[in-house]
């Protein structure tokens, strides 16, 4: 796609002050898109967008008030939101609750994106045709949801706890179509692939052997790559490049047997509009 032959959007795409977010930053704004670039590091996220030229904004997703605040930020900042990429996210530690009363994982990577989806509903649907994109993980695979249980009280590990959250994103990304397909919006979930940056080396999950021992040459991608197969999403036509509702690993179709259990689905959504005090 050249720049000559692009009509400029607008992007809101958190997650943006480092890794794949950055350098889908530069991507996108050097096609001529206005990017709204949303970091939790105030420093990070300001230095991506003198590089880039993007409009800088923060939020800690630990905050469902930053979140909040994040929301009524865009909505000052413009009247439509044409692709919404929910790519923020964190293996974290040991078991840890939020201020809002959350587990700190399920809440970074989905209510915190899910809250955010909402609020920006408006300008989402008044883009006409509007597409959400959500960083998923192929980590999914070791999460199992338990609706009884969302806070992972009983059997916590750092890295059940993000599998389970990256599974959330999935059942989300159905969940969305399902409810806002006829009002013009497409959604979709993907697995970058292993990247190589800072990403859980600070936790106490096993992942953080790959991103900070030699292995990360052999195991992991580079920004550049994982950044690619974010903005192969944001380009793409929904219908006709990616499915609608559905799960990518990289650019792979994959199917993800609890995403057609639609009590599960059903049953994620409401909870999740309850903690995230979402109004319906």
């Amino acid at each position: 796609m050249t720049t000559s032959e692009h009509t400029p959007r607008t992007v809101v795409l958190t997650g943006a002050s480092d890794g794949i977010g950055a350098a889908a930053v530069r991507t996108l704004t050097n096609r001529g898109d206005h990017v709204i670039a949303v970091g939790r590091s105030r420093e990070k996220t300001a230095a991506v967008a003198r590089e880039t030229g993007a409009e800088p904004l923060t939020a800690d997703f630990a905050r469902l008030d930053d979140v909040r605040a994040l929301a009524e930020q865009v909505v000052a900042r413009t009247d439509r939101v044409d692709v919404l990429v929910n790519n923020a996210g964190a293996v974290l530690g040991r078991r840890e609750l939020t201020v809002d009363g959350n587990e700190a994982t399920f809440q970074v990577n989905h209510l915190a994106p899910f809250l955010l989806t909402h609020l920006l509903r408006d300008r989402l649907t008044a883009a006409g045709r509007a597409t959400v994109v959500t960083t998923s993980s192929a980590a999914h695979r070791f999460g199992r949801l338990d609706l009884d249980d969302l806070d992972h009280t009983r059997g916590y590990t750092p890295n059940r706890a993000y599998g389970r959250a990256k599974l959330a994103n999935i059942l989300f990304t159905r969940g969305l179509h399902d409810r806002w397909y006829d009002d013009g919006v497409r959604a979709v979930a993907f697995h970058p692939g292993m990247v190589a940056t800072n990403f859980a080396a600070s936790s106490g999950s096993w992942f953080r052997l790959a991103y900070r021992t030699p292995l990360r040459r052999l195991l992991l991608t580079t920004s550049e790559e994982g950044g690619s197969h974010l903005t192969w999403f944001v380009d793409g036509e929904p219908g006709r490049t990616w499915e609608p509702g559905e799960y990518y690993d990289l650019r792979r179709h994959v199917p993800v047997p609890e995403a057609a259990d639609a009590a599960l689905v059903d049953g994620l959504w409401e909870r999740s509009v309850e903690r995230a005090g979402v109004r319906t």
